[in-house]
């Protein structure tokens, strides 16, 4: 791996368990992240300068993970031309389903992608399709796992049939 090309940030050091996946998924195909605890809320002036500059840094993609008010991905997306995704964390009032809706609803001109409740897996793996529009290489990669992702449902199929 070599320079970052993918940015996890999370509102708590707490949301990491949930948004290592997405670093996991962006390792399994090669790609460097590096990874930040920033504050919509605590810390804005910091997540707006990380935002600004991220593709200066050379970044590609930004996945922001919170929950709660969860308005990083949002905060995030205002201040930067990068693609957003926004991984909703599970809260235990509300299970994440106000994490969700604060993501998802973004106004016209400022988009966020969200993936499920707790979905960085999705959040990573969207990044590299993202990535890979621009990549040949990775694009075959991506489209091999997409097989093997069907082949597997095939074989689960097979051992239901008696």
């Amino acid at each position: 791996m070599s320079e970052p090309l993918v940015g996890i940030l999370m509102g708590s050091d707490s949301d990491w368990p949930t948004m290592k996946a997405a670093a996991d998924a962006l390792q399994e195909f090669g790609i460097a992240s590096e990874t930040r605890v920033l504050s919509a809320h605590r810390t804005p002036d910091e997540v707006a300068d990380y935002a600004r500059s991220a593709h200066t840094r050379g970044l590609r993609v930004i996945i922001a993970g919170a929950g709660g008010a969860a308005h990083l991905a949002g905060v995030v997306a205002a201040h930067t031309p990068l693609p957003v995704i926004g991984v909703p964390i599970e809260s235990q009032s509300l299970k994440g389903l106000d994490s969700l809706l604060s993501i998802v609803q973004m106004p016209a001109g400022v988009p966020v992608a969200t993936v499920a409740i707790g979905g960085a897996r999705n959040a990573g793996l969207l990044a590299v399709q993202i990535l890979a529009t621009a990549d040949s290489k990775l694009l075959e990669r991506y489209v091999g796992f997409k097989a093997r992702l069907a082949d597997e449902a095939r074989a689960k199929n097979s051992r239901l049939k008696s």
